[in-house]
């Protein structure tokens, strides 16, 4: 019990005396001992590192889980060491709902063929935003995450020691100071000088030693830099792979709508196409066509009559395919990516389609797989 009480007593004096020390330095009444320029720059890289981590992962949560109740539900489950429960997606939700308007208004319509298309398309555009969000969960927040609770938490653990290291040093540097001059006055004796000069001794060589272990905490930081570096490139190789599968899935689902007899078939915009920067649909659009030919149906209603086709007189286009494409029946045109073809247009036909030769034969394409050459 005696010595609890020593020891309590001993720790508030210890407090008391750095919070003294401290107080005076911040008014300027008493010195203080720095630290070297190579030093303080590496606490300043340590504390930029610390804060951009920081903004990264949380803004990185926000991309994968926009919302924030969720977040903070999945936060409380990984405190409580608890699986997060599984969570149904946007793109799955909007899945769900287009296949039951299907069933109810008709999924044997042109609409309800259409939404159950959709839904499909959806659908898998959920499971792979799932598989990115836990993909990206894993290589990328989780090690940024492990950093901040573990190493940064031991380098501020080291650091607090080295700052209270350094204000007992210069707290014995203080009373060495005072007790020299009070020696020079004759008022001490010099056993208290060499006290004074032992504890500095001792204070100096705790504090040297704690320098030592905080510098090269600090300098683990590259260490913490190439980490980082070798996880952002994991990130951005599971959003490249999020990504294409999203624009596999609509170019699939773009070709099925494309050939999917409707009402309102070439009322609409045409398309983009994301990979080239020139727009083949624009380019089509102002292509020269000739007169209405014979047995050329609007698109969905008839097979186009390849046979009576012919390519206007002027006006005709080379093309290079962009991707390898499947003809889905006799009126189109399988391609093969970077080939090079020749496309016309003709009055009638949807905006995301053109007619393509190459050698002997010919059939519609989708604009979306060319890049049209001036």
């Amino acid at each position: 019990m005696d010595f609890n009480m020593k020891k309590l007593a001993s720790d508030a004096g210890i407090f008391f005396t750095r919070a003294v020390q401290f107080t005076e330095e911040k008014f300027g009444q008493a010195e203080k001992t720095e630290l070297d320029a190579h030093f303080e720059t590496l606490l300043a890289r340590a504390d930029s590192t610390k804060n951009w981590t920081e903004r990264i992962l949380r803004q990185t949560e926000v991309l994968l889980q926009p919302n924030p109740s969720a977040r903070v539900e999945e936060f409380l489950y990984e405190k409580l060491d608890r699986k997060v429960p599984s969570r149904v997606t946007n793109g799955e939700l909007l899945a769900q709902y287009m296949a039951e308007a299907a069933s109810e208004l008709g999924a044997t319509t042109p609409y309800g063929k259409t939404l159950l298309k959709v839904s499909e398309a959806e659908k898998r555009l959920g499971a792979a935003e799932r598989d990115f969000i836990h993909t990206a969960s894993v290589s990328f927040l989780t090690p940024l995450r492990n950093f901040l609770e573990g190493d940064w938490k031991t380098i501020s653990k080291e650091r607090r020691l080295l700052q209270n290291r350094r204000l007992d040093l210069d707290a014995c540097k203080a009373r060495l100071k005072k007790a020299k001059a009070a020696e020079a006055k004759a008022t001490l004796w010099n056993d208290e000088v060499d006290k004074a000069e032992q504890e500095l001794r001792v204070a100096q060589t705790e504090f040297d030693r704690q320098a030592e272990v905080t510098r090269l905490l600090l300098e683990g930081i590259s260490s913490t830099h190439v980490n980082h570096l070798r996880c952002l490139h994991e990130f951005v190789k599971s959003q490249t792979t999020y990504y294409a599968q999203c624009y596999r899935h609509m170019l699939d689902l773009q070709k099925q709508l494309g050939r999917f007899p409707g009402t309102f078939v070439g009322t609409t915009e045409p398309a983009s196409p994301p990979l080239s920067t020139t727009s083949p649909t624009t380019a089509a659009a102002t292509m020269p066509v000739v007169p209405t030919v014979a047995g050329l149906a609007a698109p969905g209603e008839a097979a186009l009559c390849l046979e009576e086709v012919a390519p206007p007189a002027s006006g005709t286009r080379k093309a290079r395919v962009l991707y390898d494409y499947e003809a889905a029946d006799s009126s189109e045109l399988a391609l093969l990516a970077d080939e090079l073809i020749t496309v016309y247009s003709l009055p009638g036909m949807d905006p995301d389609w053109l007619i393509g030769e190459r050698g002997n034969k010919k059939g519609k394409v989708p604009v979306t797989y060319l890049e049209l050459l001036s």
